[in-house]
């Protein structure tokens, strides 16, 4: 298997080597369009990470040139951003992906399930 490819022919996984934050942003999005800072707010609740404007707006900035996400029309001076469909396909390979890891490795650890 190369990386970053899938051996089940769904395709690659584009998203392994874009970073934390970049599927972050997609777990949040996946819920709805979100603002800068309301990414910011929502991603700390939900896995307890604070991102940074440097690391959100770089992250942003990819992700929409990949296609994964798109801005929507500003509110005020807030600039939304929602997911795209090949975004939300692309966390899913990708989330798929790393639960196989993790079941492998909980297997070789003998940890069992989650």
């Amino acid at each position: 298997m190369t990386v970053g490819r899938r051996d089940d022919g769904t395709g690659p996984d584009v998203l392994r080597r874009a970073g934390e934050a970049s599927v972050l942003i997609l777990i949040s999005l996946a819920s709805g369009p979100k603002h800068g800072y309301a990414l910011i707010q929502d991603i700390k609740d939900l896995v307890g990470v604070e991102l940074g404007p440097g690391t959100l707006y770089g992250a942003l900035d990819r992700l929409e040139r990949l296609g994964l996400i798109e801005p929507m029309p500003a509110d005020d001076r807030r600039h939304p951003y929602r997911i795209t469909a090949p975004g939300a396909a692309a966390l899913r390979v990708h989330l798929d992906s790393v639960e196989r890891v993790s079941a492998a490795g909980r297997l070789r650890l003998q940890l069992g399930g989650i």
